[in-house]
């Protein structure tokens, strides 16, 4: 097996709308998922949420980044992924500590009266544009996450660049920030 071996291909439609395989190669998807590894040091005692439908590339490292340094890796029923109650009662029944939303869910999941997440510690967030607005109710609703901006086209392994968000961050857009690593 060498880097520039396929792993997997992924379908999508993009911002065209017309359908097309991506293909992604191994060197491609272990250089972000090393790059995930280094920059948010996941552990072994940690439980990540797979619950992006497996056609989707985040689903990817969703599933082998756990899988990749020995943590649990939960997988959600169908459609879990569309119920932000359901998913509160899944991050809590099984001590989750990070998971993926795009930012139309985070702001359904935020919207709920009750929001309480205490194992919850890491949210990251991609697929759509953050408005500044829901990173600062993000913030103050779970004070305890750490909130990560990702960008990239599933072309380039899934993300090319990432911010790390903070209650200081300007009235302005949210950046798409840094390259990761070897991009």
């Amino acid at each position: 097996l060498h880097a520039h071996h396929l792993a997997c291909v992924i379908y999508i439609s993009g911002s065209t709308g017309t359908p097309k395989g991506v293909m992604n190669e191994h060197g491609a998807l272990l250089n972000r998922l090393l790059w995930m590894q280094q920059q948010y040091r996941l552990t072994p005692v940690e439980r990540i949420l797979q619950k992006t439908p497996y056609a989707f590339d985040v689903s990817v490292w969703e599933a082998l980044w756990p899988l990749m340094v020995g943590a649990e890796l939960v997988i959600a029923p169908p459609q879990a992924h569309q119920d932000p109650h359901w998913l509160q009662q899944l991050i809590n029944t099984h001590g989750i500590t990070r998971v993926h939303f795009v930012p139309s869910m985070l702001q359904a999941f935020l919207a709920q009266e009750h929001v309480h997440c205490p194992s919850l510690r890491h949210i990251v967030v991609s697929g759509e544009a953050l408005p500044l607005a829901l990173q600062h109710l993000c913030l103050k609703r779970l004070p305890q996450v750490q909130l990560s901006n990702l960008y990239g086209p599933t072309e380039a392994a899934i993300d090319v660049s990432h911010w790390e968000c903070t209650q200081e961050d300007g009235d302005s857009a949210i950046p798409i920030g840094r390259p990761i690593s070897n991009v």
